[in-house]
């Protein structure tokens, strides 16, 4: 049985692993890490949410309001954030994503899904949606370009069920992957001009989330 002095070591090494791939200096063109509950829950700070974490999963309780969960020590720039997200089939309680690019509390951009509309057919093309906070929120982009930012999943999955998210990060674009999905369910130009930064979980007004598996593979072109 390892020593609690022993787990404290490998948290250690983990941190300090996490920094040295997603600090400011990024050494390599391509890096990769998964970050599990037990490094973010020290690495990471609620924004308007209150955050349990459960073996491996993490969650966020329900609250009036966007909220999300901060992982500190990322400036991700371009390349691929995946992660397993788990909503409700609750209509309007159950906005479920992942920010980046954060500058501060309220800018940054998130790609994130309504799970309640994933069988409904008469809203299902509002399942996944991309944001850029503070200025293109997801009711002024529904407004100005209606099915631009916005898509159905292409392929099936119960509203209650985990999914898997892939999302690609370039210069200029966004692209949305869902399970093991070789099709982008959603793509976008992106409406933000910052180039890195932050991520984090992300829930809407009213809604709670579960997060596992986080993965960043951060390219630097």
């Amino acid at each position: 049985m390892k020593t609690i002095l022993e787990n404290n070591k490998e948290v250690t090494k983990l941190i300090a692993l996490f920094m040295s791939i997603f600090g400011l200096s990024i050494a390599y063109a391509q890096d990769s890490i998964t970050l599990d509950a037990k490094v973010i829950q020290t690495r990471s700070v609620a924004i308007n949410r209150t955050v349990k974490f459960e073996r491996n999963d993490i969650y966020l309780t329900a609250k009036e309001g966007d909220g999300y969960l901060r992982i500190n020590g990322v400036n991700f720039r371009q390349g691929v954030i995946e992660a397993d997200i788990k909503g409700s089939n609750t209509p309007q309680r159950s906005f479920v994503g992942i920010a980046f690019h954060g500058s501060n509390d309220q800018t940054f951009e998130a790609v994130y899904f309504r799970p309640f509309n994933f069988e409904n057919q008469e809203r299902k093309s509002h399942s996944v949606q991309y944001i850029a906070h503070p200025t293109y929120t997801w009711n002024k982009l529904r407004r100005d370009s209606p099915g631009k930012y916005e898509a159905a999943l292409n392929m099936d999955i119960k509203p209650d069920d985990w999914f898997h998210v892939r999302i690609h990060v370039k210069e200029s674009t966004v692209d949305v992957y869902i399970n093991d999905g070789n099709v982008p369910t959603l793509s976008v130009d992106r409406l933000s001009k910052t180039d890195a930064g932050w991520v984090g979980f992300w829930t809407g007004n009213s809604s709670d989330g579960w997060f596992r598996n986080i993965k960043l593979r951060s390219i630097n072109n």
